[in-house]
């Protein structure tokens, strides 16, 4: 609420940090996106053009400073941006980034503070806030997927219907992009997600959520490399009654790994290649209600079919392993690899 209060009295446009979307709300036309990894470059272009950053809360870390190249971590000046340093830790300030100012105070009661301040809000960044705003929601739009299961049109689907206080998590993977760049948290909704690589994360931070509040909806977004670190879990959710949805992306590869072997050694994929176990049959030997999709219309009814089993689900999404990432074919980072 102070951060709520605080943005509102100065009409300033919100950037969260790695994997903290839950912080503010998203549909919010203050939110402007998030600062992670494979930051969108409306995203990078906002902070770049801000001529002032007031960090709360945040290390300037890899992720936050776009692998050390913004705010003036690549030694350059950034036309005298001036930055705000807020941190509940003094030894987080000049680690990094040299801060103009240095605030020694923990987020909340920093934002209770300047949202007491008088207001500096004015027209002259108010047209700006509003165009990255804008520039922001088309991050939304996907590109068409390849494969006959689009993901780009599956977390459209969901964006427009998961419940408000709905709880995702998710582990390590290039399918944790779905969750984290085509979903909006509103004020009410969480995502439990790590801040560094951790696989099978996603699993047993949707059981602990299930069980702390059992009339949530909680969705896990997986991998099938991903799951695999932790796939026992289900186990742990029959015995706590605790029933996520999962919805498990499959794409028979270590996809992450394949991507960066084709971006800096293109054609030269070594052991990425996956077998799996049959999900479906696995998660119904756990007492899981369990489909396996395989066409973009056969999601929405599946998921319906999961929000009604009273057992949890396990939806096992086919997706194409030709697909890198959202907006990279293994055929595009090869010849980018090749060109360098």
């Amino acid at each position: 609420a102070a951060l709520r209060d605080m943005v509102a009295r100065h009409d300033l446009p919100v950037v969260v940090t790695f994997r903290r979307h839950d912080l503010f709300d998203n549909t919010d036309d203050h939110y402007v996106g998030e600062a992670g990894v494979g930051m969108p470059p409306v995203v990078r272009q906002t902070l770049v053009d801000a001529d002032v950053v007031v960090a709360i809360g945040a290390r300037f870390g890899e992720m936050t400073t776009g692998v050390y190249s913004l705010f003036g971590t690549d030694g350059k000046a950034n036309d005298g941006q001036r930055i705000v340093h807020v941190h509940a830790s003094a030894f987080e300030f000049g680690k990094v980034v040299a801060a103009e100012v240095t605030v020694n105070a923990g987020s909340n009661a920093a934002c209770s503070a300047f949202a007491t301040m008088r207001s500096v809000a004015t027209d002259r960044w108010a047209d700006w806030r509003v165009q990255r705003r804008a520039a922001f929601l088309e991050t939304l739009d996907c590109p068409p997927q390849l494969g006959d299961l689009d993901m780009g049109e599956v977390t459209g689907w969901l964006r427009q219907r998961l419940p408000a206080d709905v709880v995702v998590t998710n582990g390590a993977g290039n399918f944790s992009i779905w969750p984290n760049k085509f979903l909006l948290y509103g004020a009410d909704a969480r995502l439990l997600a790590p801040q560094n690589g951790t696989m099978g994360y996603g699993l047993p931070a949707a059981v602990a959520a299930k069980v702390a509040d059992p009339d949530r909806t909680v969705i896990c977004f997986a991998g099938d490399g991903d799951i695999q670190m932790n796939l026992q879990e289900l186990g742990t959710a029959m015995q706590a009654d605790a029933r996520p949805i999962v919805l498990l992306v499959d794409n028979s590869s270590w996809g992450t790994i394949r991507m960066h072997q084709e971006l800096h050694h293109p054609g030269r994929v070594s052991a990425t290649d996956l077998v799996n176990p049959d999900f479906v049959v696995l998660a119904g030997a756990y007492g899981m209600h369990a489909e396996r999709v395989t066409a973009t219309d056969g999601f929405a009814p599946a998921f319906e079919r999961a929000m009604a089993s009273p057992t949890g689900a396990l939806l096992h999404l086919i997706t194409s392993t030709d697909q890198l990432n959202p907006r990279l074919t293994v055929e595009a980072a090869r010849r980018q690899g090749q060109t360098g």
